[in-house]
């Protein structure tokens, strides 16, 4: 069953157009990924700072594999040093509604 992940992030306001380049950079990488089906990223309206990523994942354990990598890469450790806060990580499930 796919899984929506979504990776919610507070980044250092002098960093957001940084991290947007990197994201521009990485994310074909994650699209290319096994088990990526896709992944959007999107800028709140609201507060300048926040930026998520909707990622659409095969399932949990195929993104948690993905992000394993992304660790080795030292890819986290690049987007943390542009956080605020800790970022946050959600996974939800479809609904038949």
């Amino acid at each position: 069953m796919a899984c929506t992940v979504i990776l919610d992030l507070k980044v250092q306001a002098d960093k957001v157009e940084t991290l947007k380049g990197v994201f521009k950079d990485i994310l074909g990488d994650t699209r290319a990924y096994d088990g990526c089906i896709g992944v959007d990223v999107v800028h709140n309206q609201d507060e300048a700072d926040n930026l998520m990523l909707v990622e659409q994942w095969e399932s949990r354990a195929k993104y948690e594999k993905y992000l394993g990598w992304r660790e080795e890469t030292g890819a986290l450790e690049q987007l943390g040093s542009m956080l605020a806060a800790p970022p946050s990580i959600k996974y939800f499930d479809p609904v038949d509604a």
